[in-house]
């Protein structure tokens, strides 16, 4: 998959943006960003999406602009040269993906049916967009249409929202979900940016899905450890449960049988999708401890630590 289809993919989500002034394309670019999606693809439908691109790009380097509704080679050009990263169209034409393909400029065409994803393998395609997702069947449909072209990978919009998101990702042959509900018209148009990045964050927060999975206690020796939970099995009735390392109180409480990170012990946050977690924490600036990395026996990373503590506590990631 092309690098820049990658980070798409640790976005997790694509703000499908209409603008039809060039002024609102700096104050929509910070409020993404600020909301934890420097991500946008700008519909070329408008006369202003090709100085909106400039200007997004230009203001926010590190942010991942493309261009959406694009119908023509010329086009192509236009927004390749505003800044644009990436093309997006609404059906599969030949010309266009060949152009883009022929330039190394990524490109996601829209395919809807088996026919379509037929004509995307042979220009060379790994990834196409499905679209309209869900007039055009939905999760149910990509599911249908992946179960025989197994290399192919999908990017749905269209009738994505908060509520649908997630069993839309859940699939681990989407990539990423294109969606305009946090960067609705109405909102833009009416400069409602601090809405905008209050709408991107949620998306966010409802993507990844954080939530308290347990917090484990240091104790000295395992026999501390033992007594430590025993005392919450006879006070809330928690079983106890006996690993290799650590106790276990119920699920919520993990009473380590040696000193381990944090000075008074660890948080663990349970997230749906722990590298997509990595990735926008590190946007934020925060920092992962790679040598407390746990993949599980496919090799996948299940549990990662962050580094440095929180009120004497470590804070590691786990994959729900």
């Amino acid at each position: 998959m092309n690098e820049v289809l990658k980070s798409i993919q640790k976005m997790g989500i694509v703000p499908v943006v209409k603008l039809d002034r060039v002024e609102d394309a700096a104050p929509l670019a910070k409020a993404l960003c600020e909301g934890g999606l420097p991500c946008a693809e700008v519909t070329f439908r408008t006369d202003a999406a090709e100085e909106s691109i400039r200007i997004m790009t230009t203001e926010y380097p590190n942010m991942l602009v493309g261009a959406g509704t694009v119908l023509t080679t010329e086009q192509v050009d236009k927004a390749v040269n505003a800044g644009a990263t990436f093309i997006v169209s609404p059906g599969l034409n030949p010309k266009v993906v060949k152009y883009c393909v022929e330039k190394g400029i990524p490109v996601t065409p829209g395919c809807a049916n088996p026919s379509d994803v037929e004509q995307a393998i042979e220009l060379g395609l790994d990834v196409v967009k499905f679209f309209p997702a869900e007039a055009a069947g939905g999760l149910n449909m990509i599911k249908s249409m992946a179960a025989p072209y197994v290399n192919m990978k999908f990017m749905p919009t269209g009738g994505i929202n908060e509520k649908n998101l997630t069993s839309y990702l859940d699939f681990n042959k989407i990539i990423a979900c294109g969606g305009s509900w946090m960067v609705n018209d109405a909102l833009v148009k009416a400069g409602e940016f601090d809405k905008i990045k209050d709408l991107t964050r949620e998306a966010v927060n409802k993507m990844l899905g954080f939530e308290l999975r347990h917090v484990g206690i240091n104790a000295s020796d395992e026999t501390e450890a033992d007594s430590v939970a025993t005392s919450f099995e006879k006070l809330f009735g928690f079983t106890k449960n006996v690993g290799n390392s650590s106790i276990f109180a119920g699920l919520g409480i993990e009473v380590m049988k040696a000193p381990y990170l944090g000075k008074n012990g660890h948080i663990a946050i349970q997230t749906n999708y722990i590298e997509r977690a990595i990735f926008h924490l590190e946007l934020q600036g925060f920092e992962f401890d790679m040598d407390t990395a746990k993949t599980d026996k496919n090799g996948k990373l299940v549990a990662l630590y962050l580094k440095g503590e929180i009120g004497g506590f470590a804070v590691h990631l786990v994959q729900k």
